[in-house]
C-alpha cells in the first residue's frame, strides 16, 4: 500500500466537491474594481463555476 497524500488545505478551502463527484469553485474577479462593471456582469459572477473533468480529477486527489 502507498502512503496517503496529505490533503493541502488552501486549495481545500477554494474548491467543493458535490455529491455527484463534480468539483466547484467560486468565479474569479469579485474583489474590487465592481463599481464600473455591469449589473449582469456583478451578477454572472455570484455562480459557481463546475471545472472540466481533467482538471477536477486533479483537484479529487489533493482534496
Amino acid at each position: 500500500m502507498g502512503k496517503k497524500r496529505k490533503t493541502i488545505q488552501a486549495i481545500a478551502k477554494r474548491f467543493k466537491v458535490t455529491k455527484n463527484g463534480k468539483v466547484i469553485k467560486p468565479k474569479d474577479n469579485r474583489n474590487h474594481f465592481n463599481a464600473k462593471s455591469s449589473g449582469a456582469k456583478k451578477r454572472s459572477r455570484k455562480r459557481d463555476l463546475t471545472l472540466a473533468e481533467t482538471d477536477a480529477k486533479v483537484i479529487r486527489q489533493i482534496i
